[in-house]
């Protein structure tokens, strides 16, 4: 009876001995130790004035501020989407004048910050008295406004918001369509579609996946950017709290009300955008399955019929 060889140890047989991860038990006792001294400076500094924070959180001063930022948010993303879209079109359009003015365009308004913007639009009737619409070089008008009459706060407000969000979301929203298969276009193009059908039918669709996250992300900045609109005294969230605490002289509590809501808001849009994006992309497997069959199904009748 021959005898088996005798078991070599093999590097399969070797295992793993943990390693004592000191460092990351120490860290995290440091942090442990930094969060409750936090957490106790917050509860127990009198300072802090709980009870006059919660006085204001529902006061109608703050709830009005509160409507007027989300009302900026929500016009100025609509407005600078809408321009972002088209001065998109423009760069990627093969007119040399288009995209001269789409990158002159861009390149300003994400040069000048929306505070200087905001500014200068409001002071506008320094540089034009009056805005009119006409026949140029001396022609007679048609139709003329006052500038201090046409450009308030609230409008200076919104353009600068606005033009800013147009340049940003203009480059997003072109990374967005060159990402989009050149192959879809062609095949698109073999159905018959105009360019125009194409770009709106399949690739601004798929486009818009792309971009949502970061354009989650801009309308949480655009949030906070109309905190700047102080400046031009217009009632928004920041400006409400500061007149408040201008005649109460509870400055800390009343900013931190503008704190706390301004948390709550940028809360509800991150989980909203989340949502958002995972809805997009469930639809999207749906979607393309559907699609997929339907769209060889075409291509080959056109296949058959060219025969």
């Amino acid at each position: 009876m021959s005898e088996e060889p005798p078991h070599r140890p093999s590097i399969h047989d070797v295992k793993p001995i943990a390693v004592p991860k000191i460092g990351h038990w120490v860290g995290g006792a440091v942090i442990t130790v930094l969060a409750v001294v936090f957490v106790q400076v917050l509860v127990t500094n009198k300072n802090m004035q709980w009870g006059v924070v919660a006085e204001y959180m529902l006061s109608p001063a703050i709830l009005s501020g509160l409507g007027m930022t989300l009302l900026l948010t929500f016009l100025a993303m609509v407005l600078g989407l809408a321009i972002g879209v088209l001065l998109a079109i423009m760069r990627l359009s093969a007119s040399r004048v288009f995209q001269a003015v789409s990158w002159g365009w861009i390149w300003f308004f994400r040069g000048v910050p929306p505070l200087v913007q905001m500014i200068f639009w409001y002071n506008l009737a320094l540089l034009l008295p009056e805005i009119s619409i006409g026949i140029p070089f001396g022609g007679p008008k048609l139709i003329s406004w006052n500038t201090n009459q046409l450009i308030t706060p609230f409008s200076a407000a919104i353009m600068g918001l606005a033009f800013t969000e147009s340049a940003y979301a203009a480059e997003m929203i072109r990374a967005g369509i060159q990402a989009v298969s050149a192959g879809q276009t062609e095949a698109a193009a073999t159905l018959g579609m105009t360019r125009g059908q194409t770009l709106r039918r399949i690739v601004l669709p798929q486009a818009l996946r792309i971009v949502i996250p970061p354009i989650g992300n801009d309308t949480i900045s655009m949030l906070k950017f109309t905190s700047l609109v102080s400046v031009l005294a217009l009632p928004d969230l920041l400006y409400s709290a500061q007149m408040v605490y201008a005649r109460t002289y509870q400055t800390v509590p009343l900013l931190i009300v503008a704190t706390i809501w301004y948390l709550v808001l940028t809360t509800v849009l991150t989980v909203s955008e989340h949502a958002v994006e995972h809805r997009l992309k469930s639809e999207h497997r749906t979607g393309a399955k559907k699609a997929g069959g339907l769209f060889s199904f075409r291509l080959f009748a056109r296949q058959q019929e060219a025969l």
